[in-house]
């Protein structure tokens, strides 16, 4: 077996894990990213598109910003549709005049995997499965991975944990330790991404008695859509024409005439869940991102939650790398867990806020009261912006 040593290792290429390795970069702190998954296919599954400002600004200040400046889409406002009207929550005016930037996530993947190899030459390991992560109560933990080269074992000062939630490393914490909080829906999202030119410049939420729908954009000749659905759907019950004609039935107001449709080039069903544990470290194991938190993706939180982990992570592993100083890494936990409950808690208000539930018109009632107050209530309307703007950063 091959060994080598570095002083962070990192568990997984998404975002965190990539932003993680890159700002440490940048601090001078050595690290190596493994990865189970191909390079293609991290820098082509289609995840979140929706960037905060606050995230926005981090990542041009990191330097991955250049692409994300020239070809992201600028939103000051998205729109609620319900009751057969539109409503418009404008962004400029209810929070502080920020905006949101849509950047798919297999985007901002790309350029940090670019810069990592093209220019840092830092290690990156694809297809490289960790079968082990051993000593992380101990001040010299190692992790063990079979990579395309053979079995590679890394010894370092801290393992951080951003392989999302199915991954090994939440599970490397122990079990009398680990808390685990969870809560599943009854509905999930049926999503297309599909080649047509947008109809709308801001993002449509819509609920209509036969369900909810989304219409959202990546590009201007690509469209990100979704329909609530059963958990239990058939995907192969839903024809292009099926999709395309309900879409334009939930969107309503006028879509259809104005929605373009074109040829769907990925679909998916995506169960509908929050997920949370505790604690975000143990030991000389940290976690960040999808593998300490899952929301539904209603309020447009995970890849900005995951950044904004790696936002406090940064100093805390600098600091105690440098200084032997583990203060910032002693608090990690308590400090990440105030944003990630703040944003499960704003996920989960527009989540149960526009899923019409059809067993329940008690609930479908209080709906469509809160939908009301959003837009007649100013104090609440702000509210919605300012958490939908920059939640991860209040």
């Amino acid at each position: 077996m091959r060994e080598v040593r570095t002083q962070v290792v990192i568990v997984g290429a998404g975002p965190a894990g990539l932003v993680l390795g890159h700002l440490l970069h940048l601090q001078g702190v050595d690290n190596i990213v493994l990865e189970r998954r191909t390079r293609d296919y991290v820098e082509h599954r289609q995840r979140a598109g929706v960037l905060e400002y606050g995230i926005t600004e981090m990542l041009a200040e990191a330097g991955v910003g250049e692409r994300m400046r020239r070809e992201g889409l600028a939103h000051h406002g998205i729109q609620l549709r319900f009751e057969n009207g539109a409503h418009r929550i404008n962004f400029l005016e209810l929070a502080d005049g920020r905006a949101i930037t849509v950047y798919g996530q297999q985007e901002v993947v790309k350029d940090l995997i670019g810069l990592r190899l093209n220019f840092h030459g830092a290690a990156l390991h694809f297809e490289s499965e960790v079968r082990a992560i051993e000593g992380i109560d101990t001040e010299r933990p190692f992790v063990d991975a079979n990579t395309p080269e053979g079995p590679l074992r890394i010894h370092a000062a801290y393992v951080a944990g951003c392989d999302g939630t199915h991954g090994v490393t939440g599970q490397s914490v122990p079990a009398l330790v680990r808390r685990r909080f969870e809560r599943v829906y009854p509905f999930a999202w049926l999503g297309i991404l599909a080649q047509a030119a947008p109809v709308n410049d801001e993002l449509i939420y819509s609920r209509h008695e036969r369900g909810f729908a989304l219409y959202s954009m990546r590009s201007p000749e690509l469209v990100r859509l979704y329909l609530g659905v059963a958990p239990d759907e058939n995907l192969a019950d839903w024809s292009d024409e099926r999709i395309w004609d309900e879409l334009a039935t939930r969107l309503g107001e006028g879509a259809h005439g104005q929605l373009q449709t074109g040829p769907i080039l990925e679909r998916g069903i995506t169960a509908m869940r929050n997920i949370v544990l505790e604690p975000l470290r143990h030991g000389r194991l940290v976690l960040a991102g999808d593998a300490a938190h899952i929301v539904p993706p209603t309020g447009a939180k995970g890849m900005n939650l995951a950044l904004a982990d790696v936002r406090v992570l940064v100093p805390a592993l600098v600091a105690a790398l440098r200084e032997n100083d583990t203060r910032l890494l002693d608090a990690y936990s308590d400090t990440c867990l105030r944003h990630v409950w703040r944003a499960e808690e704003f996920s989960t208000y527009m989540t149960q806020m526009l899923h019409p539930n059809p067993h329940d018109e008690f609930e479908n009632r209080v709906q469509l009261a809160r939908l009301r107050q959003v837009v007649e209530s100013e104090p609440t309307a702000r509210a919605l912006a300012r958490h939908y703007v920059d939640a991860c950063s209040l």
